[in-house]
């Protein structure tokens, strides 16, 4: 209910157009079939047992399945497999992780069942592989089938290792390749996210192939989690971590991502950022999903470009992520491009979010679009250290002001006493280091969106986190001994070794930063937590001293006053459009395009800058 099937012909059919497709280019592809328990989207859910999920908002308990919904379950796998079959598809992956309705049977934290689908592991096993042989039997025996083995719960009163290991092997006598799947959607551990170090997960796999290898089990192993680099792939390869490497996202963020690996041009891949900002977050608000760092994903008909008509003579002031997108897509279709720059290097604010612990992902973006800039060099001209003025503009058909944002001045601040205070600084004037803060401050930082949490970390974790640090700092327990491979997480393994005392401050009530990304928020939160930074919502700041600030819950009206070392300010921005009225007036209706935070400063959205930079680009 509510979401996608395949229970008729008619439905088989309709996906020849893309199965037909995929051959033709000589690919091979299966479908995956999903039962999702617990965790529909639906207020008619089922389960193993009546425990509803924690991340579920429906507020009916789930059903406990009876014996004959779990019999006409399995043939309902069964016929989604035919039909696939009939569909054109090479296969299916049965998906048995994740915390989905077939992994909500194996675990004694879902499953309290009596009958012979609970208690003992070999009953609890029971409905998963009785829909993996069904499914076995119904197809013939070149249709692939694939089957996505829960390999590392995280989550309580999980799976332990051994029966990790013998549900392995008896997948192994019915699968033709066996996946791996990390963490059920409940568990509160990061498993793809940026601050995921790449490759994080291959170790879990590697253990499970170890394994059935010693038993002379020689079903390939697919690895997944974080992976979307070709050399971080052959790497787990040749350590002998799996048999095959599973991506997705990667191939949103750039669809040629195997030709050029294959082409030996992996310099030229446009790398995923793991900030699932346009594909998992749409998902789950129920839009179409993208990419932040490649809108033309999963649009690519809507946002086509063609070549111009009539090329023009473009200026692009601002090399941010959305003013750099604009310039390459511009000269992609024959515009002949001017790139101005002020600063000294490109990236924008994707040069401040790399300074970010556990954003060092977005290095390769920068170093993606510096390839692209020579790539572009017969239709685009960049100009570092170049300040665009009126009169610079002269000779340009059209101009494109992609000049950004910048932290709200403190002239601007709307707190009292702040224009005057002393030991103030901007997010970009810590983030930066042009404002050191001691290693034992206090510091009071004003705003909870994606820049004062940002600011936190910053202050608070190190960089370039190790795999082995990263399972420390979140409780993964890397010797498999507790059921779930849960322990108790260990801050200090990601600490920065400062003992600063922080607070963050929000002035609305409700959640801390409940605008944050819906795949993510919660990691950014608990990350903060781990480190014991402060939180308090509902406040009303009334005013600044030199070392105080002086703050009213808005709910109770109790006054606090909180002492600081430095107080940050992370309440918002204003944009750098100050060229854009004189431009208009040079160049008339039409033929000046604003785009990111030099049209709407709110946050700091590469998403909307890109998108806006690439319709600009679509549209001249």
């Amino acid at each position: 209910l509510f979401g996608g099937d395949l229970k008729s012909r008619g439905q088989a059919q309709k996906y020849k157009e893309v199965t037909d497709a995929v051959h033709a280019e000589g690919g091979r592809i299966c479908m995956q079939i999903l039962h999702t328990g617990r965790y529909a989207y639906s207020p008619i859910q089922v389960a193993p047992s009546a425990i509803p999920s924690p991340i579920s908002k429906s507020p009916i308990k789930p059903m406990a399945m009876p014996k004959f919904m779990i019999r006409k379950t399995i043939r309902d796998f069964v016929r989604c497999a035919t039909l696939a079959k009939e569909a054109g598809f090479d296969g299916v992956e049965i998906m048995g992780s994740e915390g989905y309705l077939l992994n909500e049977f194996l675990v004694t934290h879902t499953n309290k069942r009596t009958d012979q689908y609970g208690g003992s592991f070999e009953n609890r096993m029971r409905f998963p592989l009785e829909v993996l042989e069904a499914v076995r039997k119904a197809v013939p025996k070149d249709f692939i089938i694939l089957f996505r083995v829960s390999m590392l719960d995280l989550v309580p009163n999980g799976q332990t290792k051994e029966e990790v290991f013998q549900f392995a092997e008896r997948v192994a006598q019915h699968a033709d390749i066996i996946t791996t799947g990390i963490g059920w959607h409940e568990a509160r551990i990061p498993t793809i996210a940026t601050s995921v170090p790449r490759a994080a997960y291959t170790w879990v796999t590697r253990g499970v192939r170890d394994h059935l290898l010693s038993k002379g089990i020689t079903t390939p192993l697919v690895t997944t989690n974080r992976i979307n680099d070709p050399t971080v792939a052959e790497k787990a390869l040749q350590d002998g971590h799996a048999d095959m490497v599973s991506m997705a996202r990667p191939f949103l963020a750039d669809p040629d991502f195997v030709q050029k690996a294959k082409d030996g041009k992996a310099d030229q891949i446009n790398m995923c950022i793991g900030c699932n900002q346009a594909c998992l977050d749409h998902v789950f608000k129920g839009k179409i999903s993208s990419c932040l760092v490649n809108p033309m994903a999963c649009h690519e008909t809507t946002r086509a470009l063609k070549p111009a008509t009539t090329p023009k003579k473009v200026a692009v002031i601002g090399a941010g992520p959305g003013g750099l997108w604009c310039a390459f897509k511009l000269a992609e279709r024959g515009h002949q491009v001017t790139l101005f720059e002020k600063s000294g290097e490109i990236g924008g604010q994707f040069n401040i979010a790399k300074r970010i612990p556990g954003k060092e992902e977005f290095y390769s973006s920068i170093k993606y679009w510096t390839k692209m800039l020579d790539t572009h060099r017969d239709n685009l001209t960049l100009k570092l250290n170049t300040t665009a003025t009126v009169e610079t503009l002269d000779g340009f058909d059209e101009v494109v002001v992609a000049t950004g944002c910048m932290p709200r001045p403190k002239r601007n601040s709307d707190i009292d006493g702040v224009e005057g205070a002393q030991n103030v600084a901007t997010y970009l004037d810590v983030i930066t280091g042009k404002t050191k803060i001691d290693p034992n401050a206090n510091v009071v930082i004003i705003g909870a969106g994606g820049i004062g949490h940002d600011t936190a970390v910053f202050l608070t974790h190190k960089h370039n986190q190790t795999i082995q640090e990263y399972c420390k700092t979140w409780g993964i327990d890397e010797t498999l001994t507790t059921p779930g491979f849960t322990k108790k997480p260990d801050p200090t393994a990601s600490g920065d070794g400062s003992h600063r005392k922080i607070v963050m401050l929000q002035r609305t009530e409700g959640k801390m930063g409940a605008k944050l990304g819906a795949t993510t928020g919660w990691i950014h939160r608990n990350a903060l937590k781990l480190h014991k930074v402060g939180q308090m919502t509902g406040v009303k700041y009334d005013k600044v001293s030199d070392t105080e600030l002086i703050v009213t819950q808005a709910k109770s009206g109790k006054s606090s006053t909180l002492p600081f070392t430095t107080l940050v300010l992370c309440h918002g921005q204003v944009s750098v459009n100050n060229l854009v009225k004189p431009l208009q007036e040079k160049f008339g209706e039409g033929k000046v395009h604003v785009i990111g935070g030099a049209k709407n400063p709110s946050e700091l959205d590469a998403k909307r800058a890109i998108l806006e930079g690439h319709l600009v680009a679509q549209k001249m």
